[in-house]
């Protein structure tokens, strides 16, 4: 990887645990997501599939600030956040394959990431679907007295869907406790939000609800983790709901079918010399955190592993067609099942 082409970063009082975790965190990420992009040209994968490339401090930012046994729930580009909730990248790989061994027994694909174990309440196919699930999970905790939080995450374009409003209304209303996630990544599919919103500070729309909200640079992991924690300790301190607004930036299409003919070269470069991997591998070297050859190392071990999970999902059984409608009904004789 290229050297970022950042400032020198101040210290920061963060163990080397700790920044070591980040780095190798979001690293893997890049790593499966190249290794996923590969297999798809190969047509292994078949289907969509949206990548989070850029995107990785968010997933690794917020998972730092929140507890494992907190929600989660997110749209369709969610493999980073499956990863960083600690899913198996041998049952997310699968899982894109359509395989058995998969997080969702191979029915859900790309898009459809869940785990129970891992609380992680799905990726969502449907633009905005996963919100009033989000303000939901939310109330549920709330109504059986815990103070788990849901973290509901959100790409730029769901935010002009009805069902973002009308959530985030009973979510204040009810002081639901969630924390609503919007990945400003600069463009809903293939347009900008520029083009398709008259507020482009979308941490904005939640003053019309008296929610409190707020910009992050989510190019920047450490940017994430601070005020993601700002946010978690005033949910579970009762208040109600925040809104945060990832400013971030995905260097891939939309999905793998889209070229992103739509954007310069020029901005593209501009934000890949913000990348948030780069940045702290430049504070771990300037740092003397870790030396060249530890990073390396990091680097080869993330390799194989995504290679792994390709090679897993390649040797991993289809779904019997018996199996189809497992995992669907809670009855186990639902009785409009035709034969």
């Amino acid at each position: 990887m290229a050297k970022a082409k950042t400032k020198p970063a101040a210290k920061r009082s963060y163990s080397k645990e700790q920044l070591m975790h980040w780095y190798e965190e979001m690293l893997l990420q890049r790593r499966f997501e190249e290794k996923a992009s590969q297999m798809y040209m190969m047509q292994k994968i078949k289907g969509f599939c949206h990548l989070y490339n850029g995107q990785e401090a968010v997933s690794s930012g917020i998972e730092a600030a929140i507890r494992k046994d907190d929600y989660l729930i997110t749209a369709y580009r969610d493999h980073g956040v499956a990863i960083t909730r600690g899913v198996d990248p041998k049952a997310i790989m699968a899982e894109m394959y359509g395989k058995r061994t998969g997080s969702s027994k191979g029915k859900g694909g790309s898009m459809h990431m869940f785990s129970k174990e891992h609380n992680l309440l799905g990726g969502h196919g449907i633009v905005g679907g996963q919100i009033p699930l989000g303000a939901g999970i939310g109330f549920a905790s709330k109504y059986r007295g815990e103070d788990k939080v849901c973290i509901c995450m959100m790409g730029d374009g769901a935010v002009r869907q009805g069902a973002f409003h009308e959530a985030l209304n009973i979510a204040m209303t009810w002081k639901v406790n969630t924390i609503f996630v919007i990945e400003n990544n600069e463009y809903a599919m293939g347009t900008s939000v520029e083009r398709t919103s008259n507020m482009t500070e979308l941490y904005r729309l939640a003053c019309a609800y008296d929610m409190p909200s707020w910009a992050v640079n989510a190019m920047d992991v450490f940017e994430v983790y601070e005020e993601t924690k700002k946010a978690v300790e005033h949910v579970r301190a009762g208040k109600g709901p925040v809104l945060l607004e990832m400013k971030t930036y995905r260097y891939k299409g939309h999905s793998m079918s889209d070229p992103a003919k739509y954007r310069s070269k020029e901005e593209l470069e501009e934000f890949k010399d913000q990348d948030p991997i780069l940045k702290i591998k430049s504070y771990i070297l300037e740092h003397k955190v870790a030396t060249q050859k530890e990073l390396d190392a990091i680097d080869e071990k993330l390799k194989e592993i995504s290679q792994e999970a390709a090679d897993f999902a390649e040797a991993s059984p289809l779904p019997d067609p018996s199996e189809i409608y497992e995992d669907v009904y809670s009855e186990p004789n639902y009785p409009y099942i035709l034969e």
